[in-house]
């Protein structure tokens, strides 16, 4: 079957490749092998020269990139070329800080003859997401190559232009005489879902990295599983901004609105279910409902758009879908709720109020422009409404006390909590999720060392 890439502003086909027939996966996976032996005994300085290439060369292909991610999947441009420089400074994060956090470490209180050493397992399994093709890609790869390992990227369909640039970036990194590393250390390969089993099944194939569905999630980590392979997995969420009687609810309207529709609201991390205390909730509606009128949905290479299409038809038919059971089940919708007229698959900024349990837009994930709102009796209600999910991967409070921010932060089950801010990922913190949004973590220190062997090791 073809890997087709179609652009969802348009509807238009860009271009098709072959899927990797098993002589072309077989050859891949023995280069990246070989890579991995080879990259193991490279000094931490030279591993992090390497990842200062890879930063230079993002940079030199920024332009491209970010037009290819807008082409690909729609993406408005700004957040295209946002989305690169975030990947060249994650690199430059880990070229700076990885070789402290690989050095070897004397754990408080361990005998004076032992030490603990972090080692790479080798050739690590990446199955990735079309929502930030080039970021999800290096924000696994640029840790695990900083601790000796080489990368398998078997990336979403539709983002294969995307897969094959980010393969030749680094070849060409490779080649950069200020931080060269062996050929073949990222190699992308053109599978169906199928063949990640037989892939973890390989010995030469260490451990996988997921981004993406929780469903997806389970079935690459019974494959681990069965295989005894370490696997770190990144899955869907449904983010709950819980917004208390004491917040500047113009703040919170101006960052939840934000929020919701980064990447067209296509990101597991955005904020979905805005859960806000009855006291405030009909103030809060009416500032929210002002800023999510506001932002403009059109051509994402327009520079002015906020909000481009969905990256695919089956998605916004499936939001599409959502939106209409809830309302039918008794949400109100304020605006927005219909797809727009004329070719792609645009769907508009979307405002359901009255969300209550039993409405998909309550239990679902929502992955495109459209904002729910809970209304919540006070705090402690507020709270167990937000923990009332199968997913935990972020959440934020709104609220004018410190003191109080951080006792709710305390009692939301989630990866990462902000208060009066929104969600995001840093490259010097870990991030990842809890309950249905996975297990495990990326970036920061904690990140780096998901994808190594910590050795300890006496001396007698």
């Amino acid at each position: 079957m073809p890997f087709v890439s179609v652009n969802p502003a348009t509807g238009r086909r860009l271009r098709s490749w072959p899927a990797h027939r098993p002589a072309e996966v077989e050859r891949r996976v023995t280069k990246a092998a070989a890579a991995a032996r080879q990259w193991r005994e490279a000094s931490l300085p030279r591993r992090a020269a390497h990842l200062r290439a890879i930063a230079r060369a993002l940079r030199a292909r920024s332009r491209a990139l970010a037009d290819l991610i807008v082409a690909e999947m729609g993406k408005p441009l700004g957040q295209a070329r946002a989305e690169i420089e975030k990947c060249a400074l994650t690199c430059e994060f880990y070229a700076k800080h990885g070789p402290r956090f690989l050095s070897p470490q004397r754990p408080e209180g361990a005998p004076p003859n032992a030490e603990v050493r972090f080692e790479p397992l080798g050739t690590v399994l990446a199955v990735m997401p079309w929502n930030f093709p080039v970021w999800q890609a290096l924000r696994a790869a640029t840790p695990a190559i900083m601790a000796g390992n080489a990368f398998l990227l078997k990336h979403a369909p539709n983002v294969t232009g995307c897969a094959l640039a980010v393969e030749s970036l680094l070849a060409a990194a490779a080649r950069d005489r200020r931080g060269p590393a062996p050929a073949g250390l990222l190699q992308a390969l053109l599978v169906e879902p199928p063949a990640v089993a037989r892939l973890l099944a390989d010995p030469r194939v260490h451990a996988v990295t997921l981004t993406g569905s929780t469903r997806a999630g389970r079935s690459v980590a019974a494959a681990a599983g069965a295989a005894m392979k370490k696997g770190v997995f990144e899955l869907g969420g449904s983010d709950a901004y819980v917004v208390l009687e004491d917040a500047d609810l113009d703040r919170a309207a101006e960052i939840c609105a934000g929020s919701r529709l980064i990447n067209s609201g296509q990101s597991c991390v955005c904020a979905k279910r805005f859960i806000v205390v009855e006291k405030v909730r009909r103030e809060f509606e009416g500032k929210f409902a002002a800023r999510l009128a506001a932002r403009r949905m059109g051509d994402p290479r327009d520079p002015a758009t906020d909000v481009g299409p969905l990256a695919r038809r089956d998605l916004r038919e499936h939001l599409d879908a959502q939106v209409r059971a809830s309302v039918r089940a008794g949400a109100r919708l304020v605006f927005g709720g219909r797809p727009a007229p004329g070719p792609g698959w645009f769907y508009p900024p979307t405002l359901l109020t009255g969300v209550r349990p039993g409405m998909p837009a309550y239990a679902e994930e929502l992955f495109g422009p459209v904002a729910a709102v809970i209304a919540a009796r006070d705090e402690a209600h507020a709270l167990a409404l937000a923990n009332d999910s199968a997913y935990g991967l972020g959440a934020a409070v709104f609220t004018r006390s410190r003191r109080r921010g951080e006792a709710a932060a305390a009692r939301l089950d989630a990866g990462v909590v902000c208060i009066n801010d929104f969600v995001r990922s840093d490259a010097a913190l870990p991030f990842g999720g809890v309950k249905q949004s996975g297990h495990g973590r990326e970036l920061g220190a904690f990140g780096l060392r998901e994808f190594v062997n910590i050795k300890t090791v006496w001396t007698g």
